[in-house]
């Protein structure tokens, strides 16, 4: 239980309003600032527990930089501080009047919490009577411009995951004194970000139902969910989460004995497909008539393994919608939320990227965003994408995202393993391997404990996994040239089973040479000379080939297409470095296991039902990089 709540901590810090990379923040809070605790009315009577530090300098009018969020805004009580207030230390020393608040139904605010609520549209933002996140944010705004003295009339707004919801959720229909939004590792759509990935559920992620899926009955400063872990950690082997899992068996186990009464679990396992319940929970199509006067800085990393799908949808949806705002995106070689913490240099897993990065954002990117929107101080010398190349492991500058790559870069499948670019292959060649729901592929190179979510595979050596016979893999030679891959990248592949339902891994792997050496990253037992790091991939079930909201089964036999994105991508492989592509179709226990046997819905199937299959994907696929665009033959999303 103890690993268990330092993981779940782990996962919540950077949403933390104390969360701070310097215990010498600790006292300059309390020095410098005054802090009030106020309850706000919503228009529907419900109060929000809202926080206020305001600056003890009363010589000037500060601009408000506002968070909501779900994960508390603890410390709770007039006397108690955080150790740090607002994104960064570089922003707390400006002086901002930060506000921190609990959104309805968490913590120490009344209501009914409701995850991903559904944005309300409504043509008088103000008048509108039904809530959602926007009407509670404007409503908070109003509140504070009416009830704070020391103001400049402009506020600002972030968060980090969940609460980068609540930033981007505000955006639409947002108070007018609201001027610069910037949601970091923003969830965009629950059936895409976090639980789901292209409709596939994200088993590992079990452990997170009690924070997400229990009501706090009434407003509390105490967690209350704590109770909800302890039948199902008792279940398996902390320290290995591939048997952890493998054990749990069909997930009608978990609704039967451990989440009968888990709100959020009955609401996945209710709604398996894309339907109503996930589609008016989506904010992107919401994204529209923002205010020109409305900056949007979306944060992310390339290696968030919670939320990558989120920051660029959101950044494009906004581009595409609105045409005149500033809107720039930020994507850097972080893990969920890395960029909140400084810890010297930055790694993600056992790939090293370079010193101060996460100071070099708080710096140079973050502080002159708000400085500027917020203050009308310095010169915002930001592009459209301040973008980190993976593979060089450097800040990049673009006036596009995607950026315009004049002709997309072919990736296809030979015999003998062979991955070519640009060359046409034998269409007719076929590639076949068993899939068994009973072996799973790992998704780690090393044993790895149960958690609250996974990370450091985001960058692990695949070596593990190219040598299995579940696992097809195809590699380019070492590369005379560098090439860089840029841009969005879209898996083609034509397939024929001889089952009637399977799901699809492609992954984009970047092989080093032989005499790779070690970096302050690496530890004794891993060798560099060969790794197989993973750059990029996504997985996806097959049933929503052709519409996410109507799956259909496979005809065993018959040839089709699975087409799907694999998010965007910024990275070069070096000279003497290799391409490799690996295709399966189980992840375990990242993605839960697909039976293979289609029934109508996973969440119910029987023991009986999963089944091994042989999966053929044949030589006219491709993975395309740089289709600006995405897919062709696009999925419908609302089908």
């Amino acid at each position: 239980m103890k690993i268990l709540i330092l993981t779940v901590l782990t996962c919540f810090v950077y949403c933390l309003p104390g969360f701070s990379q310097n215990q010498a923040e600790a006292n300059h809070v309390k020095e410098n600032y005054d802090k009030a605790i106020f309850e706000i009315p919503m228009r529907d009577g419900i109060k929000l527990y809202t926080t206020v530090y305001s600056p003890k300098d009363k010589s000037a009018k500060y601009p408000i930089l506002m968070k909501r969020t779900c994960y508390s805004v603890a410390p709770y009580g007039e006397d108690a501080y955080p150790k740090s207030l607002g994104p960064s230390p570089y922003l707390m020393k400006e002086k901002y009047i930060f506000v921190y608040q609990d959104v309805r139904g968490r913590w120490m605010s009344e209501g009914t919490f409701d995850n991903m609520r559904p944005h309300v549209p409504g043509n008088n933002p103000k008048k509108k009577k039904a809530i959602d996140e926007s009407s509670d944010t404007y409503d908070t705004i109003e509140w504070l411009l009416a009830n704070l003295d020391n103001h400049n009339g402009k506020v600002g707004q972030w968060g980090i995951s969940y609460p980068g919801f609540y930033t981007a959720a505000a955006i639409p229909e947002a108070h007018p004194a609201l001027k610069a939004s910037s949601p970091q590792a923003p969830i965009a759509d629950f059936f895409f970000d976090d639980f789901h990935h292209m409709g596939a559920f994200l088993q590992s992620y079990l452990l997170a139902f009690p924070v997400f899926g229990v009501q706090t009955g009434e407003p509390t400063d105490e967690s209350w969910y704590n109770d909800a872990w302890k039948d199902l950690q008792a279940a398996g082997n902390n320290n290995d989460a591939y048997d952890f899992h493998l054990g749990l068996g069909a997930l009608k186990n978990v609704s039967e004995k451990y989440y009968a009464n888990n709100f959020f679990w009955k609401q996945v396992t209710e709604h398996p497909n894309y339907d109503d319940f996930w589609q008016k929970r989506s904010i992107l199509p919401h994204l529209t008539d923002v205010a020109e006067d409305h900056a949007v800085m979306t944060v992310g990393g390339w290696f968030d393994a919670e939320d990558l799908y989120g920051p660029l949808n959101i950044y494009k949806t906004l581009e595409k919608k609105n045409t005149s705002i500033r809107n720039t995106l930020v994507m850097g070689p972080w893990s969920h939320g890395d960029w909140a913490q400084e810890k010297g240099f930055q790694a993600v897993n056992h790939i090293y990227f370079g010193d101060s990065i996460s100071t070099y954002y708080q710096k140079h990117i973050e502080k002159p965003f708000f400085e500027y929107y917020l203050k009308g101080k310095g010169e915002l010398n930001l592009p459209e994408a301040y973008m980190f190349d993976t593979g060089i492991k450097a800040w990049k500058r673009f006036e596009k995202w995607p950026p315009d790559n004049p002709e997309p870069m072919v990736l296809r499948f030979a015999k003998n393993g062979k991955l070519t670019i640009d060359e046409e292959v034998d269409p007719n060649a076929s590639f076949e391997y068993i899939s068994d729901p009973h072996n799973p592929v790992p998704y780690r190179s090393e044993i790895s404990p149960v958690r609250f979510t996974p990370r450091p595979f985001m960058t692990d050596d695949q070596r593990h996994a190219a040598t299995r016979p579940d696992v097809i893999t195809f590699e380019t030679a070492p590369l005379e040239t560098p090439i860089t891959f840029s841009g969005e990248i879209a898996a083609h592949l034509k397939v024929a089973l001889s089952v009637t339902d399977a799901d699809f891994v492609v992954k984009l792997i970047d092989v080093y040479p032989p005499d790779a050496e070690s970096t302050k990253a690496t530890p004794d037992h891993v060798h560099m000379g060969g790794y197989q790091q993973l750059v990029r991939h996504e997985v996806f079930r097959g049933r929503f080939r052709n519409s996410f909201a109507e799956p259909e089964p496979f005809k065993p036999g018959k040839i089709e297409e699975v087409n799907f994105p694999l998010q965007d991508v910024l990275h070069t492989f070096k000279k003497g470095h290799k391409v490799m592509i690996q295709i399966h179709s189980t992840w375990f226990p990242y993605i839960d296991r697909n039976p293979q046997k289609y029934v109508d819905n996973i969440y119910e199937a029987s023991e009986e039902d999963f089944v091994k299959g042989t999966i053929t994907v044949y030589g006219d696929s491709e993975v395309i990089v740089g289709e600006s665009g995405g897919l062709k033959g696009k999925l419908d999303f609302n089908k």
